[in-house]
């Protein structure tokens, strides 16, 4: 959950990887630091803070040169927040500098084995006892020190490792953490994500897990932690500059927001056939007839990709006919479970790294069932774990509340239903129907976006409040719980989420005069009995804001406020009925005077269990 930036070349690299660094300040954001080599020198700094600190204490000290460095941004794990914890770790013998992504372990059993060695440690992090050991072990050549460390290492590492007695030499190395190598001319850029790479090259390779990479400026080698030597397959990037600048936008969560139309779009081109009344899904077609015969589905995630995955679980049972459960990963994971004869896994996330996610998806696979993926990011870990899978296609998304990956996961997913359900008994003219109401989510979505000024004067309205509630019934259960996380994570409201029945089960002691409490309230099969959870609460003294259909009159006889959306069928309704919820928590973290992108003790890819 950190970002690493690392550069081989010709060029003074600190502003290079500064700005890279800037780029990744959304996966780690507690500490910040830089190293170089320059005259066979490495000059190491960093502070606790954001990039900007960083700079600042740069500024101070006169930089450092070098034409070789790495930096990082750290999101706490193991030890405080303080500058000893921060990164880049250097050993005490041989000259070792590191930069980590992940959690090792075993950290405190090889601690105690280098104490006894007579290293002394300066910090509490897992990270500097990684660079102990390679130190412990480096007899002159970096990169098979690396490889005998990470053989005595058990956990998640994504690591650059530089050493003063190879002053141009760059070793990196991977497991279940992503790190990417841009290929350049005369140049190389290491990183745990390519939008720190897009700026200067547009070529790079993914290290697979449990490979090392050297790298030099004259080229690359890659191996295994084994020294079993690997061919990579470097390709091109599929981002660009401008998907990952904020434009006209304040904040990169308000422009993923307003993006959605467009992602939406892009997620449904050429995956749908009106004319045939079908589903286009290339990413498993050769598991089609697997699929079909599917006995139960379980769709697992965790935050905002199990809501989702909930929503996905609500359209495959209603829509294709087929037993689906949604598992927090990291729970399933450590059960026993039950995997059956035609037992289909999908993992669901927008990173295709979250570390719970990717084990469960293991588990299940290791127990015979057929693994698919929906994830965002092409060649991430789920995405090359998976049998099969279909892709987001949303763009880089690096608000750290995720917004647009949600409703192309809700999208990806009733795509899926609606595969299945055509190839188990849906006509094709119901399909085509269906297909046509589907492909006018996207406008009527842009109509809702229309309306943000008003959810912003709302939303003031109730910020004072620190406790809210969100209630949803049958598919609008999942979009409440969406609701609730999104107001929590970034404004740091207390918001609790919940089917609208279970209120009266315990969290109706809750209400109190003026607590804000918002309904998912349009149009469907449940309408009447939401109205009369409505009614509940208000008459304890709660303050109703609606999310409602377009033409409900009745609905403001009831609410404080309300928030219309166009009419669709129900089971699409997320998609539209989660925009006013994105936007009240938005604003509400505006109006509190936080950051919306970087909220306190988030990170955007949880690479950790």
């Amino acid at each position: 959950m950190c970002g690493i930036v690392a550069y081989v070349g010709s060029k003074q690299c600190q502003d290079l990887m500064l700005e890279g660094l800037k780029r990744l300040e959304y996966r780690g954001y507690d500490s910040a630091g830089i190293a170089t080599m320059h005259n066979g020198k490495i000059n190491v700094v960093k502070t606790i803070g954001r990039v900007a600190n960083l700079e600042d204490k740069l500024e101070t000290v006169g930089g450092v040169r070098g034409t070789i460095g790495m930096c990082h941004t750290r999101w706490a794990t193991h030890g405080g927040v303080t500058d000893p914890n921060a990164h880049p770790h250097t050993d005490d013998r041989a000259g070792i500098c590191l930069i980590h992504n992940g959690i090792i372990e075993n950290y405190a059993s090889l601690k105690t084995y280098l104490q006894e060695k007579g290293h002394v440690f300066k910090s509490q992090t897992d990270t500097e006892v990684l660079a102990m050991l390679i130190g412990e072990l480096y007899d002159g050549d970096l990169e098979a020190a690396v490889q005998a460390a990470l053989r005595e290492v058990t956990g998640a590492y994504g690591i650059v490792v530089m050493c003063e007695k190879e002053p141009e030499t760059l070793v990196a190395a991977r497991k279940g953490s992503p790190l990417m190598v841009g290929v350049g001319n005369g140049e190389f850029v290491i990183a745990s994500d390519g939008s720190a790479i897009i700026a200067h090259t547009s070529h790079a390779f993914s290290l697979e897990d449990y490979q090392v990479v050297k790298v030099t400026p004259k080229g690359f080698r890659t191996s295994t932690i084994h020294n079993v030597p690997v061919t990579p397959k470097v390709q091109q990037l599929e981002i660009d500059l401008e998907q990952i600048e904020l434009g006209s936008f304040s904040h990169f969560m308000q422009k993923e927001i307003f993006e959605q139309p467009k992602a939406l779009r892009n997620t449904l081109r050429g995956r749908t056939d009106i004319r045939e009344g079908k589903i286009v899904l290339g990413g498993v077609g050769s598991f089609a007839k697997q699929l079909t015969m599917a006995k139960r589905i379980v769709l697992t995630g965790q935050g905002t990709a199990l809501h989702a995955a909930t929503i996905g679980e609500y359209l495959i049972e209603d829509l294709a006919r087929i037993y689906s459960v949604a598992e927090y990963g990291s729970e399933f994971r450590y059960r026993n479970p039950i995997i059956e004869e035609n037992t289909v896994v999908v993992a669901v996330s927008q990173s295709g790294e979250t570390a719970d996610t990717l084990a469960a998806l293991i588990e299940a696979k290791e127990r015979g069932a057929l693994a698919l993926g929906v994830v965002n990011v092409v060649g991430s870990s789920i995405a090359r774990e998976t049998d099969a899978g279909v892709y987001l296609r949303v763009g880089p998304e690096i608000g750290v509340a995720s917004t647009k990956a949600f409703t192309g996961q809700v999208a990806v997913l009733t795509l899926v239903a609606l595969y299945l359900a055509r190839r188990r008994h849906m006509s094709a003219d119901q399909c085509a129907d269906m297909i046509r109401e589907l492909e006018q989510v996207p406008d009527k979505m842009e109509r809702i976006l229309e309306d943000d000024a008003r959810v912003r004067t709302v939303t003031e309205k109730y910020i004072d409040r620190d406790n809210w509630l969100f209630l949803g019934r049958g598919y609008n259960y999942p979009t409440a719980l969406e609701g609730a996380l999104k107001l929590k994570e970034i404004s740091y409201i207390h918001a609790e989420g919940m089917p609208a029945a279970e209120m009266k089960h315990g969290p109706i002691a809750l209400i109190n005069d003026g607590m804000p409490a918002v309904f998912i309230a349009n149009r469907g099969r449940q309408y009447e009995k939401v109205i009369s959870n409505i009614q509940e609460v208000k008459s304890r003294g709660g303050r109703i804001i609606a999310v409602a259909t377009e033409g409900d009159e009745h609905i403001k006889t009831l609410a404080d406020d309300v928030f219309y959306v166009p009419d669709v069928p129900e089971c699409l309704s997320p998609m539209l009925t989660v925009v006013p919820l994105q936007l009240m928590a938005y604003h509400a973290a505006l109006l509190r005077g936080h950051d919306v992108d970087k909220p306190r003790n988030r990170a955007k890819s949880v690479t950790v269990e």
